[in-house]
């Protein structure tokens, strides 16, 4: 009877686990969740309107890079870590001499009007900005006018240096044009062309619609690359960021496509914005003129020591940036793969930069709060345009001056005239600038090597170091990514010793999107059109699926 009761038991117990494990999977295979789900429309504001959707044409204007960026492909692109990716083309070979770089293109890509892409388009873009009076940007133009490109048969494609150039590959992720749209139509004419209002991608966009007062691009049905949730994004157009705040809080749209550092208490205090900043590359500096006859100071090494010892940068950052600022230490970007992380550092130590101008020579010796040393005050002027949160930069930098014994008189000058009027011409002491969108490849020669330091040349402090010189010329001749890492460590040793202008802060870029839109991200940018890097993973509209299906 025992043993009897004891099957029982056994029989019972086994049956409850098989129920419990049966009610468990159940319950598993039937639970839902929220998952993404395509369809719907991401508005967002923009200040300015579009001028040249094109690709070899957009760098002037931030409208028509964001449109680029979502309609044009490059033969390369960028990913969040500043690597060269392949895009257009699946993968290149580079001959042992450097000098020749072949690419081969992928198959079965469409324009959005149906038309394959091929070795064509490639061909035909870069003869475009090869041409003679084509009025694209200098940095492109006078590269590309120096390669030669041969299409080799429909997807392979190749261009010849004259000498070998570490940096190329940079400058194939500029966008491709459509030859078989384009080809009837002068270089010269395309800024005034139907297709610059009219464009025809491969990208992730199209154009479905453009008036004066909107834009609304569509998801290309054909795309190769990840498919977006989204159905449609549109673009509306205002006179200024103020106008898209008053926009947002009409609900007119979503997005605010820049929020500046005034307007980031204002932003912070709407609860259905989601505020996102990040490192956008490029730096912000005090541009020494070391070639004056005015400021012969500036050629002592130790007094440029002393006058960033004595800069508290990160007061400039919390205080007028609004925190919206990351302090800079090196000429080339901290998420680049040479930059060296054990560089020289200058932290804000005013006893310090007092004791380097003692060691000088420079002293108060009359007792009017100016250092001076045989007869010239050390007093000069500090430059920059006339943009407030500028303004207050140089207030802020003359006055930490001050306090050391150096006289820095504040001086603005119209934006479009600093570069034309002082930089260019090399007349100015001491100016506030910012090197913008910096490229990908970390080469520093076309802002430090002595040759670029008249003219044209964007040298505009006249820095000029031997080694320097030499350490520049070989990392752009050698394709040796362990040989390059090494030159531009030793570069950025020679830059924080010799220090050829003050390192403030690297902007950071700021936007604003409403929690209705999920699955924005944010990561490093080289321009603002770069917020758009994760665009496929956002969404605005949701489906219930069971648990045990969203995890397949």
């Amino acid at each position: 009877m025992i043993k009897h009761i004891r099957w029982q038991a056994t029989i019972a117990f086994l049956g409850a686990i098989l129920t419990v494990a049966i009610l468990g999977y159940l319950a598993f295979s039937f639970t839902t969740v929220i998952v993404p789900d395509v369809g719907g429309t991401y508005v967002e504001g923009l200040a300015g309107s579009p001028k040249y959707i094109n690709p070899i044409l957009c760098q002037y204007n931030d409208v028509d890079r964001d449109f680029c960026a979502l309609i044009f492909n490059g033969l390369t692109d960028v990913n969040e870590k500043g690597e060269i990716i392949p895009d257009l083309a699946t993968h290149w070979e580079v001959s042992g001499d450097g000098l020749t770089y072949t690419f081969h293109l992928r198959r079965g890509v469409r324009w959005h009007d149906g038309a394959s892409f091929t070795a064509d388009d490639i061909v035909f873009t870069i003869k475009t900005i090869q041409t003679p009076g084509f009025q694209g940007v200098p940095y492109l133009t006078d590269l590309w006018r120096t390669v030669t490109v041969r299409r080799i048969d429909n997807y392979t494609v190749s261009f010849t240096l004259q000498e070998p150039f570490a940096p190329f590959i940079d400058y194939t992720t500029v966008g491709i044009l459509p030859a078989h749209i384009l080809r009837n139509i002068e270089a010269k004419a395309l800024p005034q062309a139907r297709f610059s209002s009219q464009p025809v991608g491969t990208g992730l966009f199209q154009v479905e619609e453009l008036s004066a007062r909107h834009i609304v691009l569509r998801a290309n049905p054909h795309f190769y690359g990840a498919k977006p949730y989204l159905s449609t994004v549109e673009f509306r157009f205002y006179p200024d960021y103020e106008s898209i705040f008053a926009a947002y809080e009409r609900g007119e749209i979503e997005g605010i496509s820049r929020v500046l550092p005034e307007d980031l208490p204002k932003a912070r205090g709407h609860q259905n914005l989601n505020l996102f900043s990040a490192r956008i590359s490029g730096y912000t500096l005090i541009l020494l003129n070391l070639n004056n006859p005015n400021t012969p100071f500036f050629q002592n090494k130790e007094v440029r020591q002393a006058l960033l010892y004595a800069l508290d940068r990160q007061k400039i950052i919390d205080q007028i940036l609004d925190g919206q600022g990351l302090m800079v230490h090196s000429p080339i970007m901290p998420d680049s793969w040479t930059y060296d992380q054990n560089i020289k550092k200058y932290s804000y130590d005013p006893d310090q930069a007092k004791s380097l101008l003692d060691q000088s020579g420079w002293v108060d010796s009359d007792g009017d709060g100016v250092r001076e040393k045989e007869g010239i005050k050390l007093e000069f002027s500090l430059l920059t345009n006339d943009d407030p949160i500028r303004v207050k930069i140089i207030e802020e930098v003359t006055r930490q001056w001050a306090a050391v014994g150096v006289k820095a008189v504040p001086q603005t000058s119209g934006v479009s005239g600093l570069v034309r009027d002082f930089l260019r011409p090399r007349r100015y002491d001491a100016i506030l600038a910012q090197w913008q969108e910096l490229p990908p490849d970390p080469d520093p020669y076309p802002l430090w090597h002595s040759t670029q330091g008249q003219g044209e040349g964007q040298n505009y402090t006249g820095f000029a170091h031997r080694e320097a010189d030499q350490i520049m010329e070989e990392a752009r001749r050698t394709t040796d990514q362990t040989r390059r890492m090494e030159l531009y460590h030793r570069f950025q040793q020679i830059f924080a010793d010799e220090v050829p202008a003050l390192l403030l802060y690297h902007p950071v870029y700021s936007y604003a999107i409403d929690k209705r839109v999920k699955g924005a991200q944010i990561a490093p940018m080289i321009d603002p059109s770069d917020r758009f890097r994760t665009i496929t993973d956002w969404y605005v509209i949701t489906r219930r699926v069971i648990l045990s299906e969203a995890q397949r």
